[in-house]
């Protein structure tokens, strides 16, 4: 897997190819396929002019396979290498990305989709990945140059004028009348929720984060995904041959586009919905033992607007974003990747996380080396007690997950907004066997 420049043609014709940074020269980069238990060896070659590595999203690596500078790993050096070897533990969809500069390395192309295939899937006809990103493109079609600005920082991230799929601006993609499609939706954005409207359509959703959940429609029929979150669907195509149904992202209130057009074919595949099952085999996920789980509270504060919401540390925090520093977790901006633990928790201990989102921006807040259950949001329950590693989180919002921490390291736990994550938004987990248990 070699990160290099190279160029894209991001738009359609007339336009030309854009300049971007890619894996073996293509954006997405190249999808790795395999089985769920394979053993997974890629040699990942530094082509770039600058460090970088590579991250396994969602996959739980052994932590020296983890890819975050300085952490788990030295970056890889200009013309370097580094073997990335690990076990396809649980099947469902992943991705890949550096963790190394990245507001501009994912923002300038690099990223790719990773899918280990359960030993019995679900029934479908088309098996179909989106990889969905945003860019920002100047008038004459290149990616502006403008990452890390303390305006995309303070507000809600690097938000593009230009929406891809699999690296392209598509028009049409082409479905048919009758047929079941498992669509895997992969956000690669650093900053863009996407909020898709599938019009008469019934999406089903099947896996979140790869993991499987009891199947089920989304929230008022929209699919939403925040930053480096994934969501299985199970769509069957019931319109009528010639049809066309419009794809809309609704997320942003005002905002709303087109996204896509699928446009049904003139045959018909069959003229009934199939009863096959949608529900996909479980993940060898250690469930936590909540009779008395450790509990800490989490509080993220910070970004514009959030100076009324940072409570009796705002001293503190105020004095930080003096210094350039402009989100916190729990009082704490990071001011780079080796930190002291935020906490340490014994391995093979349960644990809850309740976390309060006291800012004004939404947070799609990612847990390297584990998946964890959402148990709660503003004190209720959850519905289907869903598995993640990315949790999606509103302004004012308090959400609770739980997990073992079963997996030994010290791990990021950070905001996916990339600009969030660079200006503060991070902190490290430890795991530690050696840590007594209380």
């Amino acid at each position: 897997m070699r990160a290099a420049s190279g160029r894209a043609a991001l738009r359609p014709a007339p336009y030309g190819p854009t300049d971007v940074w890619s894996y073996n020269g293509s954006v997405p980069g190249p999808e790795i396929r395999v089985r769920q238990g394979d053993r997974i060896r890629i040699l990942a070659r530094n082509g770039l002019d600058e460090d970088t590595t590579i991250h396994w999203h969602g996959i739980r690596t052994p932590n020296a396979m983890d890819g975050v500078p300085f952490l788990t790993q030295d970056p890889i050096p200009v013309g370097g290498d580094f073997l990335y070897e690990f076990d396809a533990l649980d099947a469902g969809t992943f991705w890949y990305h550096p963790h190394q500069r990245s507001v501009e390395q994912v923002g300038r192309g690099l990223y790719g989709p990773l899918i280990v295939d359960e030993a019995d899937p679900i029934r479908v006809d088309r098996d179909l990945t989106w990889m969905l990103d945003d860019w920002r493109m100047t008038r004459d079609g290149q990616i502006s140059a403008d990452f890390g600005n303390r305006r995309d920082a303070m507000h809600g991230g690097r938000i593009g004028n230009s929406v891809t799929i699999n690296g392209q601006i598509p028009e049409r993609i082409a479905v048919r009348s009758g047929e079941r499609i498992r669509l895997r939706l992969v956000n690669a954005a650093n900053a863009r929720i996407f909020g898709l409207d599938f019009g008469d359509l019934v999406p089903v959703v099947v896996a979140l984060d790869g993991q499987p959940v009891t199947p089920h429609a989304p929230d008022s029929g929209i699919v939403v995904i925040g930053p480096a979150m994934r969501v299985d669907l199970v769509i069957d195509m019931t319109g009528k041959p010639g049809d066309v149904i419009t794809v809309i992202d609704a997320f942003y209130e005002g905002l709303e586009y087109r996204l896509v057009d699928l446009a049904y074919g003139p045959d018909r595949l069959r003229d009934s919905v199939p009863d096959w099952s949608m529900d996909l085999p479980p993940n060898p996920l250690a469930d936590p033992d909540m009779t008395s789980p450790a509990r800490h509270r989490i509080v993220f504060n910070g970004g514009m607007m959030g100076q009324t919401m940072m409570g009796g540390g705002m001293g503190s925090m105020m004095d930080q974003m003096r210094e350039g520093n402009m989100w916190f977790i729990n009082g704490k901006a990071a001011t780079g990747q080796m930190m002291d633990p935020l906490l340490v928790l014994p391995q093979g201990t349960s644990q809850v996380f309740e976390m309060n989102n006291r800012t004004a921006w939404h947070h799609p807040i990612h847990f390297h080396g584990h998946s964890f259950r959402v148990i709660a949001r503003n004190g209720q329950p959850t519905r289907y007690r869903e598995w993640q590693d990315t949790v999606l989180m509103a302004p004012e919002e308090r959400v609770e997950i739980a997990f073992v921490a079963d997996n030994p390291g010290d791990w990021m736990f950070h905001c996916h907004i990339l600009e969030h994550q660079a200006a503060g938004m991070m902190g490290v987990i430890r795991v530690d066997p050696r840590a007594t248990k209380t």
